[in-house]
């Protein structure tokens, strides 16, 4: 039998849920609709599914509460897809930090909330070659620094460990595997999110920074991460696989 993927709807809002779920079921997509983390959590007990849309304004344990939630534990392989009816960057980044696939703010069009879905679904299932890790597990250093791809966490020259969100390892992972090589941020979108970049699309450049003070890096004369202006960004040093962790 062919598989139909099961998209999980959570929304407060009862009537973005129905329009949401209905038009998803019309387009093939099988859809189940709850209201809370609550409801979301014993569905998921006994029912996986290939994504959810999660809405970020939510009374009690918001979107981004749960994302974390999910990223953190047995579901942290499922898609996420996050709403916000907030068209502010940093509620973006902190998002796709908390370990979202991708996000729509809202009022959005059902069409593109389609397009974004099956992008992602699109995305898990044939990761772009830049973030396939062929070996169990590996360090690539570079300066003072390596990367565990395993635990994906840096380690620096003491071997103190570094927690990286999922955002800032994904991003680090695409300059690590293109060394000394200009980016824009159309291709780090594309790559780290899936998706081309809007004229007003600053979110890289915020995870840009944040992964600069990760890497104790100065912004204002990087070693690691450098500027390129009109360009984008290259990173500067050289990468060395050193093999597995201990």
């Amino acid at each position: 039998m062919e598989h139909v993927d099961h998209i999980l709807i959570v929304d407060d809002d009862r009537e973005i849920r129905e329009l949401v779920g209905n038009y998803l079921k019309k387009n093939g997509l099988r859809t189940t609709v709850v209201a809370d983390g609550r409801q979301m959590r014993t569905f998921l007990e006994s029912t996986p599914v290939d994504l959810i849309v999660l809405d970020i304004m939510m009374p009690g344990d918001d979107g981004l509460m749960l994302c974390r939630e999910l990223r953190s534990g047995k579901h942290k392989a499922t898609p996420v897809l996050m709403l916000t009816a907030r068209n502010d960057e940093t509620d973006r980044i902190i998002g796709l930090e908390m370990g979202a696939d991708d996000y729509l703010v809202k009022p959005f069009a059902a069409r593109e909330l389609l397009a974004r879905i099956n992008a992602v679904l699109r995305r898990t299932r044939m990761l772009p070659p830049n973030l396939v890790v062929t070996e169990s597990s590996r360090l690539l250093a570079f300066g003072r620094w390596q990367l565990d791809t395993s635990a994906r966490h840096l380690l620096d020259g003491d071997g103190t460990m570094v927690a990286l969100s999922g955002a800032e390892y994904r991003l680090l992972r695409v300059f690590l595997d293109h060394p000394q090589r200009v980016l824009n941020r159309d291709q780090l979108l594309n790559l780290t999110q899936g998706r081309d970049a809007d004229l007003f699309d600053r979110s890289i450049d915020l995870l840009v920074s944040r992964l600069r003070q990760r890497l104790l890096d100065d912004a204002r004369e990087p070693a690691y991460i450098k500027t390129v202006r009109s360009e984008g960004y290259v990173f500067s040093l050289p990468v060395e696989i050193v093999g597995a962790p201990a």
